[in-house]
């Protein structure tokens, strides 16, 4: 049997491909690893809370959005993507509502046509390619971008 005490799993975030006014949102991180680099809005899943609840909650802590979660990109879990340790990643396809405002983790929020993305931080520039071969499948009335 495993002591719960003892177990030692990977931490687990969340990431969002939020799509917007004919581009992508991103936020400037205001903190380390990667700050000054531009990152998907995102973060850690708080103990009680759904992968779901915890992307709103981040987004709209970091962006100032409400999203729609549209679909479910992948999960990332290269133990070597995020330099402080073992984070795997659940990550979603949203469209955003609201007036953008940078907030907690952000320097800024900016949108980005998906042909001139900026360097980003993490395994973000992955994730969001993934993000366009899913949003390929949608309609253009279900994400207007």
């Amino acid at each position: 049997m495993i002591k719960m005490k003892s177990l030692r799993t990977p931490l687990l975030a969340v990431d969002a491909v939020i799509f917007i006014e004919k581009g992508i949102v991103l936020i400037e991180r205001k903190n380390p690893p990667f700050k000054g680099y531009y990152a998907l809005p995102g973060g850690f899943v708080e103990v009680g809370e759904t992968t779901v609840e915890a992307v709103c909650r981040e987004v709209k802590e970091e962006t100032g959005l409400e999203i729609e979660v549209v679909g479910l990109i992948d999960a990332y879990s290269d133990p070597k993507r995020d330099p402080r340790g073992h984070v795997v990643s659940i990550s979603y396809l949203a469209i955003g509502h609201g007036n953008l405002a940078n907030g907690s983790d952000a320097q800024s929020v900016k949108i980005f046509e998906p042909e001139r993305l900026p360097e980003l931080a993490f395994d973000h520039k992955i994730i969001i390619c993934d993000a366009m071969k899913l949003k390929s499948r949608y309609s253009e009335d279900q994400i207007k971008v």
